[in-house]
């Protein structure tokens, strides 16, 4: 049944949270950490510990940063820049196929920093055929010591050389990281760089990837249109509408997004308004006992990946969260599906165990206690 037409387009705003909130399993959450990376597909991970907050937020119970940490472990899931040239969580077996469709785009927009970098297909080559030899037989390298290894291979990683090699050997699929790095003072900031081919034992790719893609974003993130997945893609506009289309016997329309703003191809509005989807049936039902306030990490999926956030922000308080001009996004409290402040926490060695800090943007925005639960759930998650 689909929901009814109001105002988003038309969607009611408050439906329009409530059916995010299931859609991102916050108010629905998922059984294990293992099906809420195959349900969300790709997490934005550039800030690794929160991207695992991101994953049990959503998931049932209180799973720990050591839970997290174990399903990295056991290869259920990766990180890697499957898009936008940004980093982050996605299912081993699914990362495969998103990279091929993603990947040419993505090392498209990373040529000019190459050639800054002088860094150029013979040199790419080089530290694939040293990499491949240094990982083979299930050896597993931190950065610095994968590092080591193209240095003696005569490929210099001074400055940002060697970061830029490492995101394109995982664009092209070579390596990804894996387990986790054991660390003693708290939680660990860095993973195992594994070979894609040796970690990734049971990939398998959809019958039609880029509806695979479409109809995966829309479930995680609905409602939404392609002009969204296209941003959270990386993917030019007419690609995610042949997605849409593509998908579309698997999805249901449920309102109308109003004309673009000159994100067309050329930069021009679109004429016409654009359909907004939920998947066909909800992946599941919202539990009674789904906690009114949510605290969630920087750059979590709830807010970034869409063309328009003020279906869950005010347009006013935009800016206090970002991007900013450094490129970061904070940490947000959510209210009923409604951004009403943001957090911080402490990342120092030795002090994980302060208090999470809230920053309400009104008085009044939620109750001091829901606050306070909420970021104490997150401490909870860090304490183990």
């Amino acid at each position: 049944m689909s929901v009814p037409l109001a105002m988003m387009g038309r969607m009611d705003v408050a439906v329009a949270r409530a059916e995010r909130l299931r859609s991102h399993r916050l108010s629905a959450p998922a059984a294990t950490l293992a099906d809420v990376g195959a349900h969300m597909l790709a997490v934005q991970a550039q800030d690794f510990a929160g991207a695992r907050w991101a994953l049990a937020v959503r998931t049932r119970g209180d799973p720990t940063v050591s839970d997290v940490d174990a399903a990295f472990d056991r290869g259920e899931l990766v990180r890697s820049w499957t898009m936008r040239g940004t980093i982050h969580v996605i299912p081993t077996r699914d990362l495969s196929w998103v990279l091929a469709l993603t990947g040419e785009r993505q090392l498209r927009t990373a040529a000019g920093v190459h050639r800054a970098e002088g860094i150029d297909e013979a040199e790419i080559a080089r530290a694939e055929t040293a990499t491949m030899a240094a990982l083979a037989g299930g050896n597993r390298l931190t950065r610095d010591e994968l590092f080591a290894v193209l240095e003696q291979a005569g490929i210099s990683t001074r400055g940002q050389r060697g970061y830029h090699v490492l995101v394109a050997l995982s664009v092209r699929g070579v390596v990804c990281q894996g387990p986790v790095v054991a660390r003693s003072d708290g939680p660990t900031r860095e993973q195992f760089i594994v070979r894609t081919d040796e970690w990734a034992t049971d990939a398998a790719s959809p019958a039609d990837p880029l509806a695979e893609m479409f109809v995966r974003y829309v479930a995680s993130h609905g409602p939404a249109g392609p002009r969204d997945f296209a941003w959270w893609a990386g993917l030019p506009l007419g690609v995610a509408r042949a997605a849409a289309e593509a998908a579309s016997d698997r999805l249901r329309i449920v309102d109308a997004a109003p004309p673009a703003d000159g994100l067309d191809e050329g930069r021009t509005p679109t004429a016409v308004a654009e359909p907004v989807y939920l998947a066909a049936a909800p992946a599941a039902r919202r539990t009674g006992r789904a906690p009114r306030v949510l605290a969630l990490p920087a750059f979590d999926e709830y807010y970034l990946p869409y063309a328009d956030r003020t279906v869950p922000c005010a347009r006013e308080a935009l800016p206090r969260i970002g991007p900013g001009r450094n490129g970061m996004v904070r940490p947000i409290l959510v209210a009923d599906g409604e951004i009403v402040g943001v957090w911080t926490h402490s990342r120092a060695v030795g002090r994980l165990r302060d208090e999470p800090v809230p920053e309400l943007f009104a008085a009044g925005g939620a109750p001091a206690d829901d606050v306070a639960a909420a970021l104490s759930r997150y401490a909870r998650f860090l304490a183990a």
